[in-house]
């Protein structure tokens, strides 16, 4: 275990606002969790990608660093992985790819640790982490023990997870079991992919995502950004029909609770694309992606997520949530009046 006090904040978060860290822990060997105090739980990070220090944090941050990956499991279909929280989630992708295992390939270059991936159930392309998770491994700070969580345990929903509600704060992830297969399992439906051959191989559909992904997607090591920035909405099929009648070209993707919405459309839509304010702004080629030009401030981010919140809501009658972590003081999840 190893402690640091007083850490720019800068090195935590890929959206790089100047704030300060009062304190991080670094833990790279699961015994030592027991040794954290937990009278004030500390705020759990990652590698910083979806994540946002709106003011100097006063609560201690914790980030598991142990990266180990064994095979549990193998045979001539699939093969299980333990996989611990600290390693890197587009290595993991590289790796499964160059083994010739599927599962993987529609999520890569999503930047951040293999333990975020649970939090929010990232997905790309028509995959999601839920598609291919075994269980998840979940250190409680009461129990002071491991909890392993199978995959409907985690309560997996669009960018949701148990670990976002009824676990936050309750402890922290410390290893994932996936599963991934030998045989073709091709995922080729969403605008990006669907251009390529049934028989595409798994390195070109590798290939073609991250090809997709950095011709719209700032570099967060050039331009500070966190992805995404709102959740895709998830309409009803009414309320969808009634923006068509205004809107003929408005996409959608239908889903058993309604119809998904690109959140990059709208905001286009609403006139943000290349849109620049103090410091802040979206990025000319994707209007989702929230960028920092440099020196700006948590409240000049707030003033924008609220103006597009604002705009959407007014035109589209559409309520647009951060798929972002934001953080004030306290280390509370802001929460937008």
């Amino acid at each position: 275990m190893h402690i640091l006090y007083n850490q720019p904040a800068e090195a935590y978060s890929t959206f790089r606002l100047h704030n300060m860290l009062s304190e991080v822990i670094l833990i790279d060997e699961l015994s030592d969790l027991a040794a954290v105090n937990t009278e004030q739980p500390p705020i759990i990070i990652g590698e910083g990608s979806n994540t946002v220090f709106l003011a100097s944090q006063d609560r201690p941050l914790l980030r598991f660093l142990a990266k180990s990956r064994s095979v549990t499991a193998e045979n001539a279909q699939y093969i299980e992985l333990h996989v611990e929280a600290g390693h890197n989630w587009h290595e993991l992708v590289t790796w499964a790819v160059t083994q010739q295992l599927w599962g993987l390939e529609n999520l890569a270059l999503i930047p951040g640790s293999v333990g975020a991936a649970p939090v929010q159930n990232i997905g790309a392309y028509g995959v999601e982490f839920a598609d291919i998770c075994r269980y998840v491994d979940f250190y409680d700070w009461t129990a002071r023990k491991v909890r392993r969580l199978t995959g409907n345990e985690c309560q997996f929903a669009y960018r949701d997870s148990i670990f976002k509600q009824q676990l936050q704060g309750k402890g922290i992830i410390v290893a994932v079991g996936l599963v991934l297969y030998r045989d073709p399992k091709p995922v080729l439906s969403y605008p990006g992919l669907d251009t390529l051959s049934a028989s595409a191989s798994l390195l070109k559909i590798y290939q073609q995502v991250i090809a997709t992904r950095q011709a719209k997607l700032p570099d967060y090591k050039v331009i500070a950004n966190c992805g995404s920035f709102f959740k895709n909405p998830v309409i009803n099929l009414s309320h969808y029909q009634q923006l068509q009648d205004s809107y003929p070209q408005i996409p959608g993707f239908s889903l058993e609770s309604g119809i998904k919405v690109p959140a990059a459309w709208l905001i286009d839509q609403a006139g943000f694309k290349g849109y620049k304010q103090d410091n802040v702004g979206c990025y000319e080629r994707q209007p989702l992606v929230l960028v920092n030009y440099g020196g700006a401030e948590g409240s000049a981010l707030l003033a924008l997520i609220r103006l597009i919140r604002q705009q959407v809501l007014t035109r589209f009658q559409i309520v647009l949530e951060p798929e972002v972590r934001l953080l004030d003081r306290n280390g509370q999840h802001y929460v937008e009046s």
